[in-house]
């Protein structure tokens, strides 16, 4: 089978403005030496009252506009992608502004209605994001991989091959419904080097332009891996500002070690409690559909550092702590065991969620209760009524962090959850909660969201790391 490389590059890779937009060209030169590309991306970001934003947050900014009867304009949006036509030559540039001209215009109109009905929401939502950011950034590269004399070619949002279900705003891919949309973009990847598509939007069968959470676009790159690894020899490359490390370098500023590898697991875990490594759903798409395929994380400024993803790892031979962290405005939901199950499977099949984790039970009064530690509080704000409606005398504990190790074998390291629990309470923090279980190798410390709190955790249990001997 010939090779396919699935990659991504998301707002940051780009730059704001687009200024980093030759560097993404030169790894796409690279990358299609040996392979078709299917490059996917993210809304652009501009500097907007002197502050680095994505498009999407204007956007979505300029709909709120809408909801209080003030008129909502694209200025920005317009400016941004002028300065991003300095990179298409002159042979494309008439028909790259044609492009730009009509996906604005579908955009205004969405945000148009938005004024009229004084409500931004749903596929209105929907199509002022995906015309305004995703689709139209995929087009605008697409003329400019062509002025580089690549043969490239744009998904047209009328073939979409990423069919969802109707929960518009929080979208889930459908593998079956998806694979009988396939047709036209095949034939865009076998007769073109690279393909060009916008990520985080889908629609529904009945055309209803739908989007996943923020992060979405790490979904689309899956997705179409999915779609696509029986007809070729399929990977996934997520082009970043850096490989991984064992901590967010935003917090810790000393002693990261590179990751050379992950497994599946301790990459979803990672990027569930808080590592922008990757959407953890993406890796949930891939596995639930069977598939088994390597993801790499690609430094985009220095393509030699790499961290690849696995399903199953070969022999490792570094610390079996790989990464801390941790993850702010968490909730804790306490439920008679009982009735969890019932909620667990509408979490499931009904709202297709799963950024959650099952603490260890408890008993008062003779009676078991499960505690379900939720990484999203803002999603159980907006979902108290549905999670209550399981057990109107469960409760809801707001403001917690959660500080979490990563490693699938670290039960090889000798004291580990004592070690970690008195580093933590030198930094003089309060444990509030501390799961440790052998069978699923996970350490999860709960402490008060205030201040700076998760930030010296991570800083503290990073630095006694490798200080703790390991089997």
């Amino acid at each position: 089978m010939a090779n396919l490389i699935v990659t991504k590059f998301g707002g940051s890779a780009l730059g704001p403005d687009g200024v980093t937009i030759p560097e993404i060209v030169e790894r796409i030169m690279n990358l299609k030496k040996n392979s078709k590309i299917i490059a996917v991306f993210s809304a652009p970001l501009t500097f907007h009252n002197d502050k680095k934003r994505s498009l999407t947050d204007v956007v979505l900014e300029q709909g709120k506009n809408a909801e209080n009867g003030i008129t909502p304009n694209l200025e920005v949006v317009k400016l941004t992608y002028q300065k991003i036509l300095e990179f298409v030559d002159s042979e494309n540039m008439e028909e790259c502004k044609k492009s730009i001209e009509y996906h604005i215009q579908m955009a205004q109109k969405a945000l148009d209605e938005a004024l009229k009905a004084k409500e931004y929401a749903n596929e209105i939502r929907s199509r002022s994001l995906a015309f305004s950011g995703e689709i139209l950034i995929s087009h605008v590269m697409n003329y400019i991989l062509r002025s580089n004399g690549i043969k490239a070619d744009a998904v047209s949002f009328d073939h979409w091959p990423i069919i969802t279900d109707e929960n518009i705003e929080s979208t889930n891919f459908l593998t079956p419904e998806s694979r009988t949309k396939m047709q036209k973009t095949e034939e865009l990847v076998s007769i073109n080097e690279v393909v060009t598509i916008g990520g985080f939007i889908g629609k529904t069968i009945e055309n209803v332009t739908t989007t996943y959470e923020r992060g979405g676009s790490d979904r689309t790159a899956a997705d179409l891996a999915i779609l696509f690894h029986k007809k070729y020899e399929t990977r996934v490359d997520f082009e970043k500002d850096s490989a991984v490390v064992s901590a967010d370098p935003k917090i810790v500023n000393s002693g990261l070690r590179e990751v050379k590898e992950l497994s599946y697991n301790e990459a979803r875990l990672a990027g569930m409690f808080g590592m922008k490594i990757l959407d953890p759903i993406a890796i949930k798409e891939i596995v639930e559909n069977g598939v088994d395929m390597p993801i790499t994380i690609t430094n985009m400024k220095s393509p030699e550092k790499i961290t690849t993803i696995k399903r199953i790892l070969d022999k490792q031979k570094g610390h079996p702590i790989k990464i801390v962290t941790g993850k702010e405005n968490c909730s804790i939901f306490r439920i008679e065991t009982t009735n969890i199950q019932k909620l667990l499977t509408s979490l499931e099949k009904d709202k297709r969620y799963s950024e959650f984790i099952i603490l260890s039970p408890f008993t008062k009064d003779g009676i078991e209760f499960s505690r379900i530690l939720f990484l999203d509080g803002d999603y159980v704000k907006r979902n108290e009524k549905y999670l209550l409606g399981f057990d109107s005398l469960a409760t809801i504990t707001y403001n917690r962090g959660v500080i979490t190790l990563i490693g699938d074998e670290m039960w090889r390291v000798q004291q580990v959850a004592s070690r970690t629990s008195a580093k933590i309470g030198e930094s003089g923090l309060n444990i509030l909660n501390m799961d440790a279980q052998e069978e699923t190798s996970r350490i999860i410390i709960v402490v008060e969201d205030s201040e700076d709190n998760i930030k010296k955790a991570i800083i503290a249990i990073h630095q006694e790391i490798s200080k703790i001997n390991f089997i």
